[in-house]
């Protein structure tokens, strides 16, 4: 088994803009896509607004200083992630496949390999 980190990327002003029925659905969605993964689905969490983030950097005194927001400014926000421990990369793209950030147009999702410690 392999784990992987699903990240979930979009638009943050049109998830702020969705309609409560397209909010309802859009949960029923990730609740469909946990109920799919049962067991493989380790974890996982919807995040607040990239506006509530923080960002640490180092700074020329060996320590770091803090800013408001993202690491970096996209277009895209990460909006949430899971944790799967699957068979292999080919599963987690099967699984992957079905969170509605991969049909929406503003959107998408990144699979990545978890480094085992």
């Amino acid at each position: 088994m392999a784990k992987y980190l699903i990240l979930i990327y979009g638009d943050e002003q049109r998830w702020d803009a969705m309609t409560p029925q397209q909010v309802s659905a859009h949960h029923a969605a990730h609740r469909a896509f946990s109920e799919a993964g049962g067991a493989a689905v380790l974890g996982g969490e919807q995040l607040e607004a990239s506006s509530v983030a923080t960002s640490l950097r180092a700074d020329p005194a060996g320590g770091y200083t803090t800013t408001d927001g993202p690491f970096l400014e996209t277009k895209e926000a990460l909006g949430g992630y899971y944790v799967i421990d699957v068979p292999d990369l080919d599963a987690a793209v099967a699984l992957a496949a079905r969170l509605p950030e991969v049909a929406a147009d503003h959107s998408g999702v990144e699979i990545r390999p978890i480094v085992g410690m």
